[in-house]
């Protein structure tokens, strides 16, 4: 059977700057007035929050928006985020991250928009600036991916197996360009106002395979960026919660496809 993926490809692929390639100055001075809103879904995250909130914080004239979207959570995490200087938006209905990325979408304006993860333990001063740096540099890049290493446990790498067990090899067999995306499940995402409002986000954790699949579709992949971002360090999920991130992740990609799929539950 032949599926028509309607995937637009050119001989230049995803853009990819390694660290070395960033100058926070040239990048400060490329953002001028264009107007940056940085967006973070949390759900019971308030022993992390105010940590990557801080980093976020230290450039103060670069972010012009941060909204904190609260998943229902049950400790401080809308506490500790108003403390440190963010909206709190309380997500309705159902929750999950795709909806949570939605509504924090909806209560900004900027012209960019970044995603980033509440639960990282070492969120640098530079992640928004890096994510950023494509789309001031390049009109015709749409959407960024952070990628990094991913320790797991005592261990340097191991980290992120959804990511490598699940996302990356159904996009290296079904979606020609985009296994070349090294961290397609990146919570460090960026993109641009237009491209995000063109596209439907996916509901839950199917939201990060979704984005690239349906902003590749639509633009290209030769307009997608993905940026170094270094050693990314958060809580390792036991395998018994990885599982449903799977099958959403899984479900995502394969609806995209044309696989005919059972309902969801």
């Amino acid at each position: 059977m032949t599926h028509n993926l309607d995937l637009v490809t050119t001989s230049d692929g995803p853009w990819t700057l390694n660290r070395d390639e960033f100058d926070l100055k040239r990048v400060q001075a490329m953002k001028s007035s264009t107007s940056v809103a940085v967006v973070i879904p949390a759900k019971n995250e308030a022993d992390t929050i105010g940590a990557v909130l801080e980093a976020v914080n230290f450039h103060v004239d670069f972010v012009d928006e941060l909204v904190v979207v609260d998943d229902h959570s049950n400790d401080d995490t809308p506490t500790v985020a108003n403390r440190h200087g963010a909206k709190v938006l309380h997500l309705e209905g159902r929750g999950g991250k795709g909806e949570a990325m939605r509504a924090g979408l909806g209560a900004t304006s900027s012209e960019l928009v970044v995603f980033l993860d509440a639960d990282v333990l070492n969120t640098t001063t530079e992640f928004v600036p890096r994510l950023v740096q494509p789309l001031l540099e390049r009109a015709d890049i749409e959407l960024v991916k952070g990628y990094y290493e991913r320790p797991l446990h005592n261990m340097p790498t191991g980290g992120g197996r959804v990511n490598e067990l699940a996302a990356r090899p159904i996009l290296a067999l079904l979606y020609p360009g985009l296994g070349e995306i090294r961290q397609p499940l990146a919570g460090e995402t960026a993109a641009r106002r237009g491209a995000l409002e063109s596209i439907t986000l996916e509901s839950a954790y199917g939201v990060e395979i979704a984005l690239l699949i349906d902003i590749a579709r639509q633009y290209g992949v030769h307009c997608l960026a993905q940026v170094d971002l270094g050693v990314r360090r958060h809580r390792n999920r036991p395998l018994e919660e990885l599982r449903p991130m799977a099958v959403d992740v899984l479900r995502a990609a394969l609806g995209r496809f044309k696989v005919a799929l059972p309902p969801q539950a």
